[in-house]
């Protein structure tokens, strides 16, 4: 008969525990998570659209080259391998084997290539991002070479799914209005989660694919995205349980404390570092009063950030007096503003315009939209009430996320707008295309919308989207800043503290630079 020693007993202990909490840390598969979206999609492909809704949804479906970790290294994804030539001007791809569009279609550098030159005409953001794309070549069906007129010294962090993702050519290339592609509506695409149904209005529902290339995973059977416009609805709905995930801090930010009480939730700020935000106002520059710019640094004298932060945003935001958000350190400028808080200046300034009070105490009516969010409805009264101190009486329009969307960029018929703008990962993605006259394009989302055209800063710009000796590319971004921060084409009031608000029963949704916005096939349920 064996003797088991002390010693003996002690080891079998801990290897038991050992044992039990392997399998407690191991992914279980099965289950079904829900993902909360204040606003519906307009599309659930990000080929040709940067709405947030569309971004968190796109990428279960649809992949990108590679994924980015929270310092925004790049990683694997359709591409194993990359290389960029010491020039700067080629970017050759090796591309993952064995993978499969979701209607049985061989993936292949043909959809890369199809794909790149899709983002560079019809993406908002693609347009400049990959401008200096001349051409993709295809030499064989696994390496896809990106041949580049000049550098692009911020191009390799640019191939995450949700900013260029890659569609199945065959379902494209016959042509037509690339966001009407019924693909948008239905996504084919290589990804952990196949597409089942959208109904509009109410859900969105995504079933695990049992042919993803990146076995066990996904982990879960079904992912299902409610859309809840009502700030107060999704806060309940966290609560109750109705839903295990949203981002971009899903809830009003005076729910947040209340929350952080409920020990079923957790709150996570990682999974932002690929896509930082700016809020801003933005001022129509062919309106007859704000193309004047004493209107413009009366109304920028007029409006408190400090109560926007402390008062609107609840205090999760840091104040931003650039285009360029506080979190890209390397480019942000800390300047002050040249427009202090000062009601009193502003109504100096105004008078010298020309626009005098009247017997009402009104100088003149201003519209102002904003992009659908609580946060920003609360903003908007704020602005209303600052600019109405100072004799600006303003109009809220509110509408729908289509309708405001037409309006600013389709009819080009608004005054004032309130915004949020991703920056993303580089002011040349995610800044220039705001600021950039060539961006002033009609019926394009999150374009240059204010139709600023100041060819010094265009030359700033185009500059600094080639130049590869990183110290003279900040000045050229500080100098932009600079020119902007006086000119005010708009008004940036501050980068918002995002919040990823979690059933604390779902793991690993934020484990890469775009958190949520990622593919989900490491989450789980346990």
């Amino acid at each position: 008969m064996i003797q088991i020693t002390t010693i003996g007993k002690a080891l079998l202990a801990l290897a038991l525990l050992a044992t039990h909490y392997a399998l407690q840390a191991a992914p279980q598969a099965g289950g079904t998570v829900t993902l909360v979206l204040q606003n519906e999609p307009p599309t659930l492909v990000s080929i040709a659209h940067s709405h947030s809704s569309t971004l968190a949804v796109s990428a279960k479906v649809t992949e990108g080259l590679l994924k980015y970790d929270q310092d925004l290294k790049p990683q694997p994804q359709l591409a194993t391998a990359w290389q960029v030539s010491s020039d700067g001007r080629t970017y050759t791809f090796t591309l993952r084997r064995g993978v499969k569009w979701h209607d049985g279609r061989d993936f292949s550098s043909a959809d890369v290539a199809y794909s790149i030159l899709l983002l560079k005409e019809h993406h908002p953001r693609g347009r400049s991002t990959f401008a200096p794309v001349e051409r993709v070549k295809t030499p064989d069906p696994y390496t896809a070479v990106l041949e580049l007129s000049r550098p692009a010294p911020y191009l390799l962090k640019a191939f995450v799914a949700s900013e260029a993702p890659i569609v199945p050519k065959h379902l494209y290339e016959n042509g037509g209005d690339v966001l009407r592609n019924p693909n948008g509506s239905a996504p084919v695409g290589t990804g952990p989660f196949r597409f089942k149904e959208w109904v509009r209005g109410s859900h969105i529902v995504y079933e695990r694919n049992p042919d993803y290339w990146d076995r066990p995973k996904p982990y879960i059977d079904r992912l299902i995205v409610k859309i809840i416009p009502d700030a107060a609805s999704r806060s309940i709905a966290f609560e109750t349980g109705d839903v295990d995930i949203g981002y971009r801090t899903p809830v009003s930010p005076g729910d947040i404390e209340r929350l952080k009480a409920n020990p079923k939730l957790g709150f996570e700020t990682k999974g932002n570092s690929y896509s930082y935000n700016v809020t801003r106002l933005e001022f129509n520059l062919r309106q007859p009063q704000l193309k004047e710019l004493k209107v413009r640094q009366a109304i920028a004298h007029a409006v408190s950030r400090e109560v926007v932060r402390d008062n609107v945003f609840y205090g999760y935001g840091v104040i931003s007096y650039s285009p360029i958000a506080p979190g890209l350190k390397e480019f942000h400028d800390t300047r002050p503003t040249p427009y202090p808080y000062a009601p009193k200046t502003a109504e100096r300034l105004l008078d010298e315009a020309g626009f005098p009070r009247g017997a009402d105490g009104t100088r003149f009516t201003l519209a102002l939209d904003f992009n659908p969010s609580d946060v920003h409805k609360r903003l908007a009264d704020y602005v209303k009430q600052a600019l109405g101190r100072v004799g600006i009486r303003v109009d809220i329009r509110a509408t729908d996320f289509s309708q405001y969307v037409k309006r600013i960029y389709t009819e080009q018929n608004y005054d004032l707008a309130i915004n949020g703008t991703s920056n993303l990962f580089d002011p040349t993605v995610g800044s220039q295309r705001l600021y950039w006259s060539k961006n002033i394009r009609q019926g394009v989302p999150f374009s240059n919308g204010t139709f600023y055209d100041n060819p010094v800063v265009d030359r700033l710009l185009e500059d600094a989207a080639v130049e590869i000796d990183p110290a003279k590319r900040v000045a050229l971004f500080k100098e932009f800043q600079r020119i902007v921060g006086v000119e005010v084409p708009d008004l940036n009031l501050l980068s918002p503290t995002y919040f990823t608000i979690y059933n604390r029963r779902v793991h690993d949704h934020s484990l890469t630079g775009d958190g949520v916005e990622a593919n989900f096939a490491d989450v789980y349920i346990r």
